[in-house]
């Protein structure tokens, strides 16, 4: 399979073993019931396998509908799958799945997400900071609040559960690009990305004028815990919701979904330049 033959959002990749790891929202069931996650396997990034379920909603779960933006860490040997969810019953959260595969199965072992119950919440990402705690990175939905905002909260060493309470880092609405005519301001899809000097960004997507896209935040003292402030749009031609890894022969890719258009998104990816501590885009690689 070629990347035009994949229907997902919010793609994110895992190198592992010599191989990637494509996960994503699946577009057929994006804004539906669903029930579950799919892997792509590739050992080039331009050939992939076909879907593997990775997730299978359990029996009697919690919920099924819009199921999200799966990322997997790896993380003390296993594999964490931060998946976001909601059911008519309760608000959308992100909860944790693990497995000792990278395709699976991810299962629940906690009864429920770790995002705050009273919240809608989603897009959960992982980051450990300095001192080696771990922590859970996750946007606080505009529907609730309108001015969307990106929270971190530390969780337990094995990522069962909270072990503090959300720290704001910033709103949809504080860039200086950020189109104050609006009347909601959406935050969707942070990930951490740190510079070979050590310089801590966030990327993360909202809507702008000209559409959806991909954003960056940077922390003044390197770590989760800085003052956040923000930078030049990576990418601003419809599509966001990315991510950043390294391919086996060390070149950074940026990867999102455009357009951003259901049932028309596909993973689309980008090399991506480091220079000065700041990103750039430089060539489409698919």
């Amino acid at each position: 399979m070629k990347f035009c033959d994949i229907n997902i959002r919010d793609p994110f990749v895992l190198v592992e073993n010599g191989k990637y790891y494509l996960y994503g929202t699946r577009g057929e069931t994006a804004w539906t019931s669903a029930s579950g996650l799919d892997v792509y396997v590739s050992t080039d990034l331009d050939n992939w396998s076909e879907a593997k379920e990775c997730f299978s909603v359990p029996e009697n779960f919690w919920a099924d509908k819009e199921i999200w933006a799966p990322e997997v860490h790896k993380y003390n040997g296993m594999f964490y799958m931060f998946v976001s969810l909601r059911s008519d019953s309760r608000n959308r959260a992100t909860q944790i799945l693990r497995s000792d595969s990278p395709e699976g199965p991810f299962l629940p072992f906690t009864d429920g997400p770790v995002t705050p119950e009273e919240w809608m919440c989603l897009d959960g990402t992982f980051y450990v900071d300095k001192k080696g705690r771990p922590y859970i990175i996750f946007c606080h939905e505009w529907v609730q609040v309108t001015d969307g905002e990106i929270h971190a909260m530390p969780l337990t060493d094995d990522l069962s559960a909270p072990a503090g309470e959300p720290i704001l880092l910033f709103k949809a609405s504080e860039p200086f690009w950020a189109d104050k005519s609006r009347d909601k301001f959406i935050t969707d899809g942070p990930f951490v990305y740190k510079t070979e000097s050590g310089r801590l960004l966030i990327i993360w997507s909202t809507f702008t004028q000209s559409g959806y896209v991909q954003a960056v935040a940077s922390s003044d003292n390197g770590d989760i815990d800085g003052k956040w402030s923000h930078e030049e749009l990576l990418f601003e031609k419809d599509g966001g919701h990315g991510m950043i890894f390294e391919d086996l022969d060390g070149v950074r890719h940026l990867i999102l979904h455009s357009p951003n258009e259901n049932p028309l998104e596909r993973p689309v990816m980008f090399t991506v330049e480091e220079a000065d501590d700041k990103l750039s885009i430089k060539e489409k690689r698919n």
